[in-house]
């Protein structure tokens, strides 16, 4: 792949339209495959297909088209269209589009690796997580390509109000958002403050107050 003066690589700037379509199938293809070898199943196992799910400790949760963490993936978005604004503003929607479906599929395979399902079945409000069904993950890739979209065509500040307020409500709403996944991943379980989230994590769903995930 050549590379222009700018940094720009040329190959992706001057595709035709049917080349990044073509380009995100073969991506979500990958990911499908990918997936099916991991042994992660087509659908949930109840055989059900709902478009959401709203309990976050049941076996539907990461198995259905949407639940509380498909807010998280329009989120990545979000994040993926102010970052490639960043640093590829010479690119085109469509290309900088493909590359964030490339780095979310990338990411739906890593977080269905026996390690990192071994590592969210740690925390209060995953045990018992089997990773995603293929059709929970695409979905997933289609709600991050949906708040892209939706960033590309909203002024910044309004695209960030909506961000933390999607945050706070799913915090409030299930103990659980985008931010507190990712301390939990990448922050050792045995600190304080992270017995203190894990704790208050598995008092959801035991108050008359408390919402599902």
């Amino acid at each position: 792949m050549t590379i222009d003066v700018r940094g720009t690589p040329t190959i992706l700037a001057g595709m035709p339209g049917w080349g990044y379509a073509a380009g995100a199938a073969a991506l979500v293809g990958l990911q499908v495959a990918i997936l099916h070898g991991f042994g992660q199943p087509l659908i949930a196992a109840s055989g059900r297909i709902l478009l959401w799910a709203g309990d976050p400790r049941s076996p539907d949760t990461s198995q259905q088209l949407t639940d509380w963490y498909s807010f998280s993936h329009i989120i990545h978005g979000f994040i993926f269209f102010g970052l490639l604004r960043l640093f590829a503003p010479r690119l085109p929607f469509a290309a900088r589009l493909l590359i964030a479906i490339g780095i979310e599929i990338g990411w739906e395979i890593t977080e269905n690796t026996p390690a990192i399902i071994q590592h969210y079945r740690k925390q209060a409000l995953a045990v018992g997580y089997v990773g995603d069904s293929i059709l929970n993950s695409v979905s997933d890739t289609v709600m991050m390509a949906s708040g892209f979209f939706f960033a590309s065509r909203m002024r910044a500040p309004i695209v960030i109000a909506l961000a933390i307020g999607l945050e706070l409500f799913t915090a409030w709403a299930i103990r659980d958002n985008l931010t507190l996944n990712v301390l939990g991943l990448v922050a050792p379980s045995d600190l304080a403050p992270m017995r203190a989230i894990h704790d208050w994590q598995a008092g959801a769903g035991t108050g008359a107050d408390d919402q599902s995930r």
